[in-house]
């Protein structure tokens, strides 16, 4: 049965390459039913911190990749003496003060295979002697990971290949303690859009960054799946059970995948648009609590309506209160092109007051009748009807992109369509200071 593992360290928040090393892994176990370990990696009694390590189990759990087994390091100790205790009494490794060390043997070239890139040889000169034991009496990172994976009984390590440097020294050491080592796969890193390896300069790293922007957990999976993975057809939208029946190691691609933001989100908007408007307002209604733009009083039909309106249009879950922040508040932040094209002269004023007189006499208040008064309004006065619906769509929603013109009016409703008409109509024939300086209305 196949064993992989992923080890984390708890000296930082789990960032985008860790997670796709624990998906390929994850994936991997999944598919061929095998197991997958979860080993924390916390031997550094300095650097680990709870809060990462919170945040690492959350954001797993958060993504759906859970885990048969978990172990800490911390609480291994004991096992990692013994082994280092036993290569020393064997004259493998010697003392120097507390510390335990191995010693390289000379004149041999130590050769592995790796599934992705054949066999790799280094001559032990290039080796510096393995300190397995540390006079603190902490475990060397590669001494406790060959004694672990060993134990754990790993059949295959599948890692970032910043890794293939510590791959012969950790050989060495499987062999020493008489351990056959596993298969090894060490997959490319994930580069920026320039070709430098990620960081937070292309962005977010950590994932409960993309968490909190508004990203789903099936999406960021999807998409860090075919980050590196190659399925062999155009297809680019994976259900998780897709991808376990299709995942294969051989399909990893050699070369470093090249992270794109925008990619990523368009993927997520994928998503959204095909979500269940009920699950789906679930997840919006906290980003809007935390603009306090509702309350737990809030319209819920309304809010699923508006939703369903704009649910084609988000990149994330976030994004809806950007595009739809005019709904919650009296007063609008006007985009400054918008309003220099649309909202700089008495004509403008004119065409909004005739509109705001046919709103207010709209009855029902519906985007279909709502339409046809307007259309009417348009027939009768003999122009386009871009002459004065994007004046009227820059003075309710402050730009010149958003859903239907006559959709948004039944939603801001009556009263704060007609409010803010008569705001901006003022504000245009005053020629106030707010289209000066371009602040709230």
């Amino acid at each position: 049965m196949p064993v992989v593992r992923f080890a984390p360290s708890p000296t930082g928040f789990l960032h985008i390459g860790g997670a796709r090393t624990c998906l390929f892994n994850w994936l991997y176990a999944r598919s061929t039913k095998g197991k997958f370990i979860l080993r924390i990696e916390d031997t550094d009694q300095v650097r680990s911190e709870p809060k990462y390590l919170e945040e690492i189990l959350e954001s797993l759990k958060w993504m759906g990749l859970d885990w048969d087994e978990i172990y800490y390091q911390s609480k291994r100790f004991d096992i990692y003496m013994e082994h280092a205790q036993k290569l020393l009494d064997e004259g493998k490794a010697f003392k120097e003060g507390e510390a335990i060390i191995y010693k390289i043997p000379q004149d041999t070239k130590i050769r592995f295979f790796d599934v992705l890139r054949g066999e790799i040889a280094v001559d032990t000169e290039q080796l510096k002697d393995q300190v397995m034991i540390k006079s603190d009496g902490s475990p060397a990172y590669n001494f406790c990971c060959v004694v672990d994976d060993a134990l754990m009984g790993m059949t295959h390590i599948i890692r970032g290949d910043d890794h293939i440097a510590n791959t012969p020294k950790q050989i060495m050491l499987y062999e020493a303690l008489g351990f056959k080592p596993p298969k090894f796969v060490h997959i490319p890193m994930i580069h920026g859009e320039d070709g430098s390896r990620m960081s937070k300069r292309h962005g977010a790293t950590a994932i409960s960054e993309y968490r909190k922007q508004g990203y789903l957990p099936e999406a960021l999976i999807n998409y860090l799946a075919l980050l590196g993975w190659n399925p062999g057809t155009n297809k680019e939208i994976f259900s998780k059970d897709d991808l376990i029946n299709e995942f294969s190691l051989r399909r990893i691609n050699k070369t470093a995948a090249i992270f794109d933001i925008n990619r990523l989100s368009w993927v997520n908007g994928q998503y959204i648009k095909e979500m269940d408007i009920e699950k789906l307002t679930q997840l919006i209604v906290p980003f809007l609590k935390e603009k306090e733009y509702i309350d737990d009083n809030y319209d819920k039909d309304w809010l699923k309506g508006l939703i369903d309106l704009y649910k084609t249009r988000l990149p994330t879950l976030s994004h809806f209160a950007k595009l739809a922040g005019f709904f919650f508040i009296d007063n609008v932040f006007y985009d400054e092109a918008a309003v220099k094209e649309f909202l700089m002269t008495h004509a403008a004023a004119e065409y909004i007051e005739k509109f705001k007189q046919v709103l207010e006499m709209t009855e029902p208040f519906e985007h279909k009748v709502i339409e046809e008064n307007i259309r009417n309004l348009v027939a009768d006065m003999g122009i386009k009807a871009g002459d004065i619906i994007h004046p009227a769509r820059v003075a309710l929603t402050g730009g010149t992109v958003s859903p239907g013109i006559f959709e948004i009016i039944e939603f801001l409703g009556k009263q704060k369509t007609i409010a803010r008409l008569d705001k901006v109509i003022t504000k245009i024939n005053t020629r106030a200071a707010m289209f000066d300086k371009l602040k709230e209305l």
